[in-house]
Order: C-alpha cells, then sequence, then structure tokens
C-alpha cells in the first residue's frame, strides 16, 4: 500500500476532529449519485420538444404546454434537490473514526470508532466497476451493527485505506499500553540544605579540619552541585 495520504477537508470541519486526529479521506459520492435526476430532465426535455413540435388543436396545445412545462420544472428541481443531497454528504475516514454526513437543513450522521470495526464489504456492479463506484458495507460492534453507504467514490480503494487505519490504529494502542511510565525526577538540592551544607564547612574551616584549599574546593562544589 502507498504511503499514507491526509486529506485537505471538504465537508467536516476540523475543530470537530480530536486531539491529534487527521483526516485521511473526505470524500462527496461518485457522481454516478446524480445520473437519474440528469436522465429525466433530458428525457422530458426531449419528450416536450417531440410533443410541442406535432400539430394540436388550439385546446390540446395549450394544456400540452402546460404539462410540458410542469414535467420540466419537475425534474430540474429533482435534479437540483439530487445535486444538494450529493454536495451535503461526505463520507470521512481520520486516523481514529470513519464518519458519514449529510443533510444541511436537518443533518444525520454516523460515527464508527476504527476499534469497532470488524469487517468492511464493497459491492460493485458491471457498469459501477466501469465508473469506479459502488456500495460500501460496515459491520461493527455497536448498537448499529451494520451500515451501508451508497454511491461510494472507489470503494476498493476505501476499504484498503480503511483496514490500514485500523491496523495503525492498533499499533498505536499497543505503543501506548508498553511506553514505561515516566519516573519521579531526581530531587535537587534545596537552598536551605545548601546553606546548612556551607554552615558546617565553615565550622570545619574554622576548627582546623579544612585548610583553606580545601575549604575553597568544597565551597565551589557545592555552589556548582546547586546551580
Amino acid at each position: 500500500m502507498k504511503a499514507r495520504h491526509y486529506a485537505a477537508p471538504v465537508g467536516l470541519n476540523p475543530s470537530h476532529l480530536h486531539r491529534d486526529e487527521q483526516i485521511v479521506l473526505d470524500l462527496h459520492p461518485h457522481w454516478i449519485m446524480l445520473v437519474k435526476a440528469i436522465l429525466a430532465v433530458v428525457v422530458t426535455i426531449v419528450v416536450g420538444i417531440f410533443l410541442l413540435t406535432r400539430d394540436w388543436d388550439n385546446v390540446a396545445a395549450s394544456g400540452l404546454k402546460i404539462l410540458v412545462g410542469v414535467l420540466i420544472v419537475a425534474s430540474l428541481l429533482y435534479l437540483l434537490q439530487r445535486w444538494i443531497a450529493w454536495f451535503s454528504t461526505n463520507f470521512v475516514v481520520t486516523t481514529d473514526r470513519c464518519i458519514y454526513r449529510e443533510g444541511i437543513i436537518t443533518k444525520r450522521g454516523v460515527e464508527i470508532p476504527l476499534e469497532r470495526i470488524n469487517t468492511v464489504f464493497f459491492h460493485q456492479g458491471l457498469i459501477e466497476r466501469m465508473l469506479r463506484a459502488g456500495d460500501l458495507t460496515i459491520e461493527s460492534a455497536g448498537e448499529m451493527g451494520v451500515q451501508r453507504f451508497e454511491d461510494v467514490r472507489d470503494p476498493v480503494s476505501v476499504q484498503n485505506v480503511l483496514y490500514q487505519e485500523m491496523e495503525d490504529n492498533e499499533n498505536r494502542k499497543f505503543d501506548r499500553v508498553r511506553a514505561p511510565a515516566p519516573g519521579p525526577a531526581a530531587p535537587g538540592p534545596t537552598s536551605s540544605s545548601v546553606a546548612d551544607e556551607l554552615t558546617k564547612l565553615v565550622n570545619l574551616h574554622e576548627q582546623g579540619y579544612l585548610t583553606d584549599a580545601e575549604f575553597e574546593a568544597q565551597k565551589a562544589a557545592l555552589l556548582n552541585r546547586r546551580s
């Protein structure tokens, strides 16, 4: 597998990430999601042009124009609705979670921690294989159990990325467990203990137990140890 590539965020707000969490994939659905709506617009326009170029009496022609106009407007509204759904849907893989969010006014989201994912399946028909689209199913340990995501862009690569991030996440957990706990810092000499030592040195020097050279040497060593 190639080296990990961290994606620039498309739909997920970076402020929603956990500490040290990074975005690996941030994808809108495949454009195949819009195909039906585009075909509906094209068909209604073609049929409308065909019907309006026929010879009809005045009453039928007026009713036909209204019908054709309604069909075209309805197909355009359907296309707009599908485009908004495409734009507002994001499939995100981070170093900690798999996240799915959709909606602008009302939002729906699913978040699956990587350590809870058991298996990742994908399904592609013939046309979807040619266009590199497909459906992704994630089995996880939790209330949801099985989550199915439609029209995922390049589901084979997404599956590989998920398994790679699951493995890396597991390795990070073991590294944290194996890391030794930091020991207590060695206490340094306090100012009171240094003063006591200096007092002892002065007394020994005054009593003749230390020569001038020995006194100066030990005093310098004590002061250096304190600093």
